[in-house]
């Protein structure tokens, strides 16, 4: 509660990052629209993503089963974590006496808060998507979960740069910023002894993950290191490729970024098989891919006939866009990256309820979030049942029943 409460105090006493926030949200809701209207195909794409998760959740336990063995198939290596402890061990076992890790955007590996503990173990860690890496340089946490730098301020920016060897002035623009970025990471991501990412989508049928972004440091990050490892939720396990493919698309379209310059499918390390046909791993790019379903509270909400819905969210982060809490404080409706009120529904989901309930007591139950989900997920009914619990907890069962 004191994190949060200092975290609002701090962004309503900033005026040019309230400006930067309100200016960024209503121009990414804009920007939305105009391509559902553009596209309309992308509708139907997410009334069928429906249907595919709300089949996923209800099979989930047999989706695990048959990814795992397709994964394996594929010759690449596939593990199951039911905790964010347990992940965390399994990805410092596949690194071991590696040094350097690269990492692409992955609120996954936020969620099991990956990166403090590879530096504990001594490893040097980079993320290369230039959001957050911003985020990484100056100490900060997501503000969005396709958009995590929206709240810095350009002249953040160049403070935190320059304390890492960037030259960078105020004044810099946009392309200046992120052309230094590019070069400073070029000599991390090409002495990377590993590389992480996450997953959009995860295809039972072949095994495959499929990412999507426009920065192209996925493709670097995959293909580069020697090893991958990708950290993947189980809620983003669906049937086939060509499921996965449309939840691709819609998360990039939902969030204003359609179409988007890159979407990577992933089945397997690189492999040859130009000598005699025989099959070799590690051609150009990886020599191994491990691939870690992450449980950590999700299996336990795909059983629940209230919370499982929030299973079928794409990451999209539109309802972030659409929410007047948000757009007024920003991540200030947010704890630990977990942000707006798909923040809320997966802090409760995850275990977090003691921050979830709180957080719950900042929305004003609007409705636009539910109404702007492109998967129909009902977000106000399930944060004001996070809201009810959270106040019976405070005030007691008889003083809420009265």
């Amino acid at each position: 509660m004191k994190e949060v409460i200092e975290k609002i105090n701090r962004i309503l006493s900033d005026e040019d990052v309230r400006k930067q926030i309100n200016r960024i949200v209503q121009s990414s809701s804009e920007k939305i629209w105009i391509l559902l209207n553009e596209y309309p195909h992308i509708k139907r794409y997410a009334d069928e993503i429906v249907k595919i998760k709300d089949y996923s959740i209800s099979h989930l336990e047999d989706l695990i089963k048959t990814a795992m063995r397709n994964i394996e198939k594929n010759g690449s290596k596939a593990y199951f974590a039911r905790d964010a402890e347990e992940a965390r061990k399994i990805i410092s076992d596949i690194i071991g006496s590696d040094k350097v890790v690269i990492k692409a955007k992955s609120m996954a590996t936020e969620e099991i808060k990956l990166n403090e503990y590879l530096r504990r173990l001594g490893k040097e860690v980079w993320e290369t998507d230039l959001g957050m890496f911003l985020i990484q340089v100056l100490e900060e946490e997501p503000s969005h979960p396709v958009a995590p730098a929206i709240h810095i301020t350009r002249k953040e920016i160049a403070k935190g740069l320059r304390k890492i060897g960037i030259k960078i002035s105020e004044t810099s623009s946009a392309e200046e910023i992120a052309w230094s970025v590019r070069e400073f990471l070029r000599k991390k991501i090409f002495s990377a002894d590993v590389g992480i990412s996450g997953a959009n989508a995860l295809a039972a049928d072949t095994g495959s993950i499929v990412l999507v972004e426009n920065e192209s440091n996925i493709r670097l990050v995959t293909s580069i290191p020697k090893k991958h490892i990708a950290l993947v939720p189980i809620d983003k396990i669906v049937p086939t490729l060509e499921d996965a493919i449309k939840v691709a698309i819609v998360q990039a379209t939902y969030d204003g970024l359609y179409p988007p310059t890159y979407i990577n499918i992933i089945t397997g390390p690189s492999s040859t098989a130009d000598i005699e046909h025989v099959r070799v791993y590690g051609a150009q790019g990886p020599r191994e891919l491990h691939i870690i379903l992450l449980d950590n509270g999700r299996l336990r909400a795909s059983r629940d006939p209230v919370f499982s819905q929030m299973l079928r969210c794409v990451r999209c982060g539109r309802c972030l866009f659409e929410c007047p809490v948000y757009e007024t404080i920003g991540p200030g409706y947010g704890y630990e990256g977990f942000n707006g009120p798909m923040g809320v529904v997966w802090l409760y989901i995850l275990g977090h309820r003691d921050a979830a309930g709180y957080l719950s007591m900042l929305c004003a139950q609007a409705g636009n979030c539910g109404m702007a989900c492109p998967v129909k997920i009902d977000l106000p009914k399930l944060i004001l049942e996070i809201k009810k619990e959270y106040v019976r907890k405070i005030v007691g069962e008889k003083e809420f029943s009265q």
